[in-house]
Protein backbone atom coordinates (compact mmCIF):
# COMPACT_ATOMS: atom_id res chain seq x y z
CA UNK A 1 0.00 0.00 0.00
CA UNK A 2 1.34 3.40 -1.01
CA UNK A 3 1.94 5.81 1.88
CA UNK A 4 2.77 9.01 0.00
CA UNK A 5 0.14 11.74 -0.30
CA UNK A 6 -0.12 12.81 -3.94
CA UNK A 7 -2.65 15.46 -4.95
CA UNK A 8 -3.49 13.73 -8.23
CA UNK A 9 -4.27 10.42 -6.48
CA UNK A 10 -6.27 11.89 -3.58
CA UNK A 11 -9.72 13.11 -2.67
CA UNK A 12 -11.02 14.85 0.43
CA UNK A 13 -13.82 13.49 2.55
CA UNK A 14 -15.15 16.18 4.87
CA UNK A 15 -17.42 14.65 7.49
CA UNK A 16 -20.32 16.40 9.23
CA UNK A 17 -18.94 19.86 10.03
CA UNK A 18 -22.40 21.16 10.88
CA UNK A 19 -23.95 24.07 12.77
CA UNK A 20 -25.53 22.21 15.68
CA UNK A 21 -22.73 19.68 16.09
CA UNK A 22 -19.64 21.89 16.19
CA UNK A 23 -20.48 23.88 19.35
CA UNK A 24 -20.10 20.65 21.37
CA UNK A 25 -16.65 19.79 19.92
CA UNK A 26 -13.82 20.47 22.38
CA UNK A 27 -11.28 21.73 19.79
CA UNK A 28 -13.77 23.29 17.35
CA UNK A 29 -11.75 26.44 16.54
CA UNK A 30 -8.73 24.34 15.52
CA UNK A 31 -10.97 21.99 13.53
CA UNK A 32 -12.53 24.92 11.64
CA UNK A 33 -9.18 26.65 10.99
CA UNK A 34 -7.59 23.48 9.63
CA UNK A 35 -10.67 22.57 7.62
CA UNK A 36 -10.42 25.95 5.88
CA UNK A 37 -6.74 25.25 5.19
CA UNK A 38 -7.29 21.82 3.70
CA UNK A 39 -10.30 22.87 1.60
CA UNK A 40 -8.36 25.89 0.29
CA UNK A 41 -5.41 23.67 -0.61
CA UNK A 42 -7.70 21.18 -2.32
CA UNK A 43 -9.17 23.93 -4.47
CA UNK A 44 -5.71 25.25 -5.40
CA UNK A 45 -4.41 21.75 -6.22
CA UNK A 46 -7.59 20.50 -7.96
CA UNK A 47 -8.19 17.77 -5.40
CA UNK A 48 -11.87 16.73 -5.53
CA UNK A 49 -14.08 16.46 -2.47
CA UNK A 50 -17.01 14.61 -1.03
CA UNK A 51 -18.76 16.47 1.80
CA UNK A 52 -21.22 14.78 4.12
CA UNK A 53 -23.95 16.12 6.35
CA UNK A 54 -25.41 13.91 9.06
CA UNK A 55 -29.19 14.34 9.24
CA UNK A 56 -29.11 18.06 8.30
CA UNK A 57 -32.81 18.49 9.18
CA UNK A 58 -31.90 17.96 12.84
CA UNK A 59 -28.21 18.91 13.02
CA UNK A 60 -28.28 21.80 10.56
CA UNK A 61 -26.22 22.49 7.46
CA UNK A 62 -22.46 22.69 7.05
CA UNK A 63 -21.09 25.73 8.89
CA UNK A 64 -21.01 28.97 6.93
CA UNK A 65 -17.22 29.36 7.24
CA UNK A 66 -16.76 26.33 5.00
CA UNK A 67 -19.65 26.62 2.54
CA UNK A 68 -17.84 28.88 0.05
CA UNK A 69 -14.93 26.42 -0.10
CA UNK A 70 -17.04 23.37 -0.87
CA UNK A 71 -17.25 22.42 -4.55
CA UNK A 72 -20.77 22.48 -5.93
CA UNK A 73 -22.36 19.08 -6.19
CA UNK A 74 -19.97 17.45 -3.71
CA UNK A 75 -22.41 17.15 -0.79
CA UNK A 76 -24.25 14.03 0.26
CA UNK A 77 -26.61 13.62 3.19
CA UNK A 78 -26.60 10.60 5.46
CA UNK A 79 -27.96 9.10 8.63
CA UNK A 80 -25.34 6.33 8.71
CA UNK A 81 -22.25 6.82 10.86
CA UNK A 82 -19.84 5.52 8.22
CA UNK A 83 -20.01 7.68 5.12
CA UNK A 84 -19.44 4.51 3.08
CA UNK A 85 -22.81 3.17 4.25
CA UNK A 86 -24.74 6.15 2.88
CA UNK A 87 -26.71 5.07 -0.20
CA UNK A 88 -25.28 7.96 -2.27
CA UNK A 89 -21.62 7.37 -1.32
CA UNK A 90 -20.76 4.66 -3.90
CA UNK A 91 -21.97 6.87 -6.76
CA UNK A 92 -20.12 9.91 -5.40
CA UNK A 93 -16.94 7.88 -5.07
CA UNK A 94 -17.25 6.32 -8.53
CA UNK A 95 -17.87 9.77 -9.98
CA UNK A 96 -14.53 10.92 -8.52
CA UNK A 97 -12.69 7.91 -9.92
CA UNK A 98 -14.08 8.33 -13.43
CA UNK A 99 -14.16 12.12 -13.71
CA UNK A 100 -11.05 12.92 -11.70
CA UNK A 101 -8.78 10.03 -12.59
CA UNK A 102 -7.82 7.16 -10.35
CA UNK A 103 -8.13 8.08 -6.67
CA UNK A 104 -6.61 5.65 -4.19
CA UNK A 105 -6.06 7.98 -1.22
CA UNK A 106 -8.86 9.38 0.93
CA UNK A 107 -8.02 12.36 3.13
CA UNK A 108 -10.52 12.47 6.00
CA UNK A 109 -11.40 15.28 8.37
CA UNK A 110 -14.44 16.32 10.37
CA UNK A 111 -16.44 15.22 13.40
CA UNK A 112 -16.76 13.19 15.45
CA UNK A 113 -13.40 11.45 15.32
CA UNK A 114 -14.48 8.47 17.42
CA UNK A 115 -17.75 7.88 15.56
CA UNK A 116 -18.14 8.91 11.92
CA UNK A 117 -14.49 9.57 11.05
CA UNK A 118 -13.23 6.27 12.47
CA UNK A 119 -16.12 4.18 11.07
CA UNK A 120 -15.56 5.74 7.63
CA UNK A 121 -11.81 5.16 7.76
CA UNK A 122 -12.28 1.48 8.56
CA UNK A 123 -14.82 1.04 5.76
CA UNK A 124 -12.64 2.86 3.21
CA UNK A 125 -9.83 0.43 3.96
CA UNK A 126 -11.96 -2.71 4.14
CA UNK A 127 -14.49 -2.05 1.36
CA UNK A 128 -12.52 0.10 -1.07
CA UNK A 129 -8.91 -0.88 -0.28
CA UNK A 130 -7.90 2.78 -0.12
CA UNK A 131 -5.01 4.52 1.54
CA UNK A 132 -6.57 6.60 4.31
CA UNK A 133 -5.00 9.76 5.66
CA UNK A 134 -6.57 11.50 8.63
CA UNK A 135 -5.96 15.20 9.19
CA UNK A 136 -5.77 14.86 12.98
CA UNK A 137 -6.00 18.57 13.76
CA UNK A 138 -9.04 18.99 11.46
CA UNK A 139 -10.98 16.32 13.38
CA UNK A 140 -12.68 16.58 16.73
CA UNK A 141 -14.93 14.94 19.29
CA UNK A 142 -16.89 16.16 22.27
CA UNK A 143 -14.02 15.05 24.54
CA UNK A 144 -10.30 15.10 23.94
CA UNK A 145 -10.00 11.53 25.21
CA UNK A 146 -12.46 10.19 22.61
CA UNK A 147 -10.61 12.08 19.88
CA UNK A 148 -7.19 10.74 20.91
CA UNK A 149 -8.41 7.17 21.38
CA UNK A 150 -9.97 7.22 17.91
CA UNK A 151 -6.74 8.51 16.34
CA UNK A 152 -4.87 5.64 18.01
CA UNK A 153 -7.43 3.16 16.69
CA UNK A 154 -7.13 4.66 13.20
CA UNK A 155 -3.36 4.14 13.25
CA UNK A 156 -3.90 0.54 14.36
CA UNK A 157 -6.09 -0.23 11.34
CA UNK A 158 -3.56 1.29 8.94
CA UNK A 159 -4.42 4.97 8.61
CA UNK A 160 -1.76 7.63 8.29
CA UNK A 161 -2.62 10.18 11.00
CA UNK A 162 -0.87 13.53 10.53
CA UNK A 163 -1.43 17.29 10.86
CA UNK A 164 -3.15 19.26 8.10
CA UNK A 165 0.08 21.09 7.33
CA UNK A 166 1.83 17.78 6.60
CA UNK A 167 -0.91 16.79 4.17
CA UNK A 168 -0.83 20.10 2.32
CA UNK A 169 2.97 20.17 2.02
CA UNK A 170 3.09 16.56 0.83
CA UNK A 171 0.51 17.35 -1.85
CA UNK A 172 2.52 20.43 -2.88
CA UNK A 173 5.70 18.32 -3.16
CA UNK A 174 8.04 21.33 -3.50
CA UNK A 175 8.49 25.03 -2.81
CA UNK A 176 8.67 27.76 -5.40
CA UNK A 177 5.60 26.79 -7.41
CA UNK A 178 2.64 29.12 -7.92
CA UNK A 179 0.54 26.76 -5.75
CA UNK A 180 3.14 26.86 -2.96
CA UNK A 181 3.15 30.67 -3.06
CA UNK A 182 -0.66 30.77 -3.00
CA UNK A 183 -0.94 28.42 -0.03
CA UNK A 184 2.02 29.62 2.07
CA UNK A 185 -0.03 32.38 3.80
CA UNK A 186 -2.32 29.71 5.26
CA UNK A 187 0.49 28.52 7.52
CA UNK A 188 2.17 31.79 8.49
Amino acid sequence: MRRSIKAEASFLLMIDLQEKLLPAIYNREEVIKNSVRILTAARELSVPSIVTEQYPKGIGPTISELKALIPEGSQITKVEFSCCQAPSFPDAFLNLKFNGGSKDTAILFGVETHICVLATAIDLIEKYNLNVVIAADACGSRTEQNHLLALDAARTVGCLVVPTETIVYHMLEKAGTPQFKALLPLFK
